[in-house]
């Protein structure tokens, strides 16, 4: 029988709560570490339609990247999502295990993963912490054009809407990353002498900044949507027997013309 600490210490050997930045809430979000699981659905966000996909599938835990709950709930009630995926998860029997930067900073984490789709060699940690770090710095294997590399991120992170800076006119072969909000680690980029510096979302005034370091935003869920896969990757190698699915729904909430 696999229970709800069973997929909490799969997540946590790989990403473990100590990695979690200060501000964060990873970790059991809703329901008893003893329950029993029946079946597992993995997604970014979680939203009523989330909540109402893993009754469906018949799945009684849900495994996300961003936490449904940051700030403490005042009441419970149904006047907020929050407090409405909270009120039906807990009348359905539904467990909510978050990892958020717990997976962003854990080696072999998120920004990893990104790296990996970017074709990245030898990426090392932007700012190092013990055992974990944030944001990525390393090489692509050939120095490319900006408006090739563009294009590649753009078919490769599904992106309908690509913003970036003004190119500077010179190839691109170091590249600096994080996925999500990554704008903070920004001048540390520079310093290293990135020629690129990719996250999910910049401030406008970030643009300003980049001194000739050219700045690509994917959007924030595209940033990090195979975090999904990630997931499923850990959960099936450690519970093989148990039944975990990636999410249908695409929940980000940004719309493009």
């Amino acid at each position: 029988m696999t229970k709800v600490s069973d997929v909490i210490k799969a997540i946590e050997r790989i990403a473990p709560l100590r990695f979690q930045d200060e501000w964060d809430n990873s970790g059991l979000q809703v329901g008893s570490a003893g329950d029993e699981v029946t079946g597992i659905l993995v997604c970014l966000d979680i939203t009523e339609d989330i909540v109402d996909e893993a009754l469906a599938k018949g799945c009684n835990m849900i495994v996300s990247h961003h936490p449904l709950l940051f700030h403490s709930l005042k009441q419970v009630s149904d006047s907020t999502y929050q407090q409405r995926c909270v009120t039906k998860a807990i009348k359905e029997g539904i467990a909510i295990y978050s990892a958020h930067t717990s997976l962003d900073n854990a080696p072999g984490g998120v920004n990893h993963k990104i790296a990996e789709l970017i074709g990245l060699k030898n990426p090392e940690w932007l700012e190092a912490k013990e055992d974990s770090g944030s944001g990525l710095i390393g090489e692509l294997p050939e120095a490319l054009e900006p408006e090739r590399f563009l294009e590649t991120l753009k078919t490769t992170f599904k992106v309908e809407s690509l913003r970036h800076s003004e190119p500077a006119g010179k190839p691109v072969k170091k590249v600096a990353l994080c996925g999500g909000a990554g704008a903070f680690l920004m001048p540390l980029a520079k310093t290293l002498g990135a020629d690129c510096f990719i996250t999910g979302e910049f401030h406008y005034h970030d643009y300003f900044e980049s001194d000739g370091m050219l700045l690509v935003e994917l959007g924030h869920y595209q940033s990090e949507q195979y975090t999904q896969d990630l997931l499923k990757d850990i959960l099936e190698k450690a519970l093989p027997g148990i039944q975990i699915q990636i999410t249908e729904i695409n929940t980000n909430p940004i719309r493009y013309r």
